[in-house]
């Protein structure tokens, strides 16, 4: 079974026994007890296990494949990737959920079931674990299923499952599958050791929810979870060494072969790294596309790893260029049919690690020599002082530093780094006392250590007096500042720094550490430095843009929980001066009735022109009052309240218009799924509806001008010409198929033993594919393999073979195929392949005719 079909299989079982079958959700959760990243398939199901939210389905049943990441917390799984036989940082979980319905009984049948009815394995060699207290899972298992008892093992803490420090949890039992004496001792998961008993499949019967402080209370109600290895589903199944032999593992490894020029079996150490490529490459593409971007702290700074781990692993096989946008353009290849949204951010996403890479060489070139030097000192330890250089000089992550060096059998001296960087640290303070308070300021914390949190003053003052108390890096540090910082989905302000001596361009605002606002900016004339007066201008406009729009989402959101209902709660939104998004759910896809009525709500609440109060208070009395809080926002004791109109009562430290009359029409634009139940709404407000609305005015016209009739007959024009498209494509059609049934009996000559192979390259596949039909339909031809260079770009195959043959179509083409980097169908009778390289097209076709069993050309 390959992954595609043991995707259609998973689905297919658990749809027959009514269970919704949901898309997996983004790799970045919404719940706020979630980890870092989705590391499980019941990730997107938590509010229901914990009654926060209805349950949507009817019956209360789910089964999904779902991306996980491990790369944080306790699942963390990076240092073991490429070494053991099934540890990846990025894999996806076949699962099935209950929810406060069936329970073990169901759950272990279907289980056994799938694994051996459907699926195909060896129930001779399948072995069960059950929590040492589940009596009953034991009975199941042994008297209902018929599996022996010395195949039943009871264990401890492996058989409790929980999400994490904090969450759902309960008694787990897990199915084994018995490699084989080669892979270890006997005597079951207990005692045999991990390599040799597989567990590929987990069943949590989960009952309880874990607290911040260790102790357990019941949940609303008993449910099932259960999770499965897709890849390591896939090693098993094929009698592979490694989660790396899936099928799907293949190209992306063919890949990594292809840009380092090492070949798998050559040496240990390059497999390992091979094995690394490929699987980062699928990590990092994947968080990108699901909106991670490489930074310096949380989910970014952890893909900045991932990125150059990977890029570092290429560099020490001798790769001195760019690996990642091949890697990704593999792993877009391999996994877009399972999830066609890679395939529409590649671009996006190549661009962004791309970049990444670009950068990281650079330090990478820069730090190596200095490592290399101690390292072949043959010393048992790099210096602190050489990690500290390379830290402070060459801006080469300590991290990097210790990886490299284990990979030698070599320790850093870090307590002699950490002396090193306190003593940094110490000199910076101590210039302070000395009045040279701006001297080695090198790092964001030492400039809130010496002068503290920047006082923010954009609520009364658009431009203000500030003194610059640090430039670090394209970073302009101010002890007061009218610039919002990005927080809370709204977007960082823009603006002028000036000075004196120069003027700066801030082209947004963040905040490096809590409370101390980064001005990212680009000194556009002459220079600013530490200690000199400044005046700090935000872009007006700008702000009240995005003030127009900030507001609009909290109208946008009381206008949604009225149509939809109260359950509905936003997930995170982004505030920009040209548009508001706004995540929400759980929710289906909204109708064009309900967008209206939203809409409508929204510009009536609008309309009435109430005002917007603004104003602090303590969390409690803002809880006494009813204000709703954003997720994934941090609320300290005291707390900004909204309070817009009548209706709108929310928590929020953004900037906002003074009635809501300010805010002007609001227009919904776009509404789109981001995840099972979770949608997406984008909106505009102000002038942005009367832009939008010029822009599809000049569409309409310049659409008329090109149909040749009045604006108002565009619908009817337009019918017209697709009629009349319509009719040509069915001339062109049939003039075609007589082209090829006339060129195909010249091409018959050429014929050896009944099978033609050749070359043509000037006809698109669809022309291909009608000359190889009508070839084949030829007296005496077998088989027919034709291909092309189409016009357009790329290669194309098209195998076709005679009813009464021996050949199958897609084999006379599958090695074929893969020599143009391509890939294609399965028909046994007419095959069609399409790949990327032109050039491999000689070679495809010589191997066609091995193929076919004919002489070459």
């Amino acid at each position: 079974m390959k992954s595609d079909e043991l995707r259609r299989a998973w689905a297919e079982y658990f749809r027959e026994r009514q269970h919704a079958i949901v898309p997996s959700a983004g790799l970045i959760p919404h719940h706020p007890t979630a980890p870092m990243f989705v590391n499980s398939g019941m990730m997107q199901f938590v509010p229901y296990f914990l009654g926060e939210e209805p349950i949507p389905f009817n019956p209360p049943r789910a089964a999904s494949i779902q991306k996980c990441v491990r790369l944080a917390g306790k699942h963390n799984d990076i240092d073991e990737v490429g070494r053991t036989r099934r540890h990846l940082t990025f894999f996806e979980m076949l699962g099935n959920w209950s929810f406060g319905e069936y329970f073990k009984r169901e759950a272990i049948e279907w289980a056994w079931d799938f694994v051996t009815s459907v699926s195909g394995f060896d129930g001779d060699r399948v072995w069960a674990t059950v929590h040492e207290t589940d009596d009953e899972a034991e009975a199941i298992w042994h008297e209902e299923i018929g599996l022996p008892m010395e195949r039943i093992q009871r264990l401890r803490k492996e058989n409790y499952w929980e999400m994490g420090e904090t969450g759902p949890c309960g008694v787990s039992s897990e199915i084994h599958y018995d490699s084989g004496a080669e892979w270890g001792e006997e005597g079951g998961p207990k005692f045999g050791g991990q390599d040799r008993y597989i567990e590929f499949w987990n069943l949590v019967f989960m009952t309880d929810f874990r607290h911040g402080d260790g102790h357990l209370t019941e949940l609303p109600a008993k449910n099932v979870d259960t999770g499965a290895g897709f890849e390591r589903w896939l090693m098993l199944l094929h009698g592979g060494r490694s989660a790396f032999d899936a099928d799907h593992f293949v190209p992306l490894l063919e890949t990594a072969q292809s840009v380092t020029g090492r070949r798998l079996g050559a040496d240990e150490q390059s497999d390992y790294a091979l094995r690394i490529l490929a699987d980062h490459s699928r990590t990092m593409t994947f968080l990108v596309n699901d909106g991670v971007v490489p930074s310096n702290e949380d989910r970014g700074y952890v893909l900045r790893r991932v990125i150059r781990r990977a890029v570092r692993f290429a560099y020490l096989l001798g790769v001195h260029t760019p690996v990642l946008p091949r890697l990704i353009a593999s792993t877009v290849e391999t996994m877009g049919d399972a999830y066609p949204e890679l395939r529409a951010n590649e671009s996006w996403v190549t661009n962004i690690l791309a970049n990444e890479e670009g950068s990281f060489r650079a330090t990478l070139e820069r730090g190596m020599t200095l490592l290399e030097g101690s390292l072949s000192a043959r010393s048992d330890v790099v210096p602190g002082d050489v990690a500290f250089r390379l830290h402070d000089t060459h801006g080469f992550p300590v991290e990097v530093t210790q990886e490299i060096a284990a990979e030698r059998g070599v320790d850093v001296d870090v307590d002699g780094f950490e002396r090193l960087m306190s003593e940094q640290r110490e000199r910076a303070k101590q210039a302070s006392k000395k009045g040279d308070v701006y001297a080695n300021l090198t790092s964001f914390q030492e400039v809130l250590d010496q002068f503290g949190v920047t006082e923010f003053v954009g609520r009364e003052e658009f431009e203000t007096k500030a003194k610059v108390l640090a430039v670090v890096d394209d970073g302009i540090f101010l002890d007061r500042s009218p610039f919002y910082a990005e927080s809370g989905g709204q977007v960082g302000d823009t603006g002028t720094i000036t000075t004196d001596t120069g003027r700066a361009e801030v082209d947004d605002t963040s905040y490096a550490l809590p409370g101390l606002h980064r001005h990212v900016a680009r000194v556009v004339e002459g220079e600013i430095t530490p200690g000199q007066e400044a005046t700090a201008a935000i872009d007006v406009a700008r702000r009240d843009a995005i003030r127009r729009n900030h507001t609009g989402t909290h109208i946008l959101h009381w206008a949604l929980r009225q149509v939809l209902g109260g359950h509905v709660k936003q997930q995170g939104s982004l505030v920009a001066p040209d548009r508001l998004r706004f995540d929400f759910g759980p929710s289906e896809a909204l109708s064009v009735e309900q967008i209206r009525a939203i809409e409508d709500l929204a510009n009536e609440e609008i309309l009435a022109n109430e005002s917007v109060r603004h104003y602090e208070t303590t969390k409690e009395t803002a809880a006494e009052l009813g204000a709703i809080a954003f997720f994934g926002e941090k609320y300290g004791d005291v707390v900004r309240v909204l309070e817009a109109g009548r209706h709108s009562l929310e928590l929020c430290g953004g900037t906002h218009v003074r009635a809501l009359g300010d805010i002007g029409p609001l227009k919904v634009v776009k509404e789109e799924s981001i995840g099972a139940n979770l949608r997406r709404i984008e909106a505009v407000s102000g002038t942005g509806p009367i832009e939008r609305l010029r822009h599809e005015e000049g569409v309409l016209a310049e659409l008329a001008q090109i149909l040749n009739v009045p604006t108002g007959e565009v619908i009817d024009g337009a019918r017209k010409r697709l009629e009349e498209i319509k009719t040509l494509r069915d001339e062109i059609k049939g003039l075609r198929q007589q082209a090829a049934a006339g060129r195909s009996s010249t091409l018959a000559s050429q014929a050896q033993d009944g099978v033609v192979v050749a070359r043509i390259d000037d006809l698109d596949r669809d022309a291909l594919r009608d000359l190889a039909v009508a070839l084949r339909d030829q007296p005496g031809i077998r088989a027919v393999v034709l291909g092309g260079a189409p016009a357009g770009g790329g290669a194309a195959l098209v195998s076709a073979v005679s009813a009464d043959s021996d050949f199958n179509a897609a084999e006379l083409i599958a090695d074929a195929a893969k020599t143009i980097k391509g890939g294609g169908g399965k028909d046994a009778q007419l095959a069609i392949a399409g790949g990327k390289d032109a050039s491999g097209l000689d070679e495809a076709l010589e191997q066609a005719r091995a193929a076919a069993g004919i002489p070459p050309k």
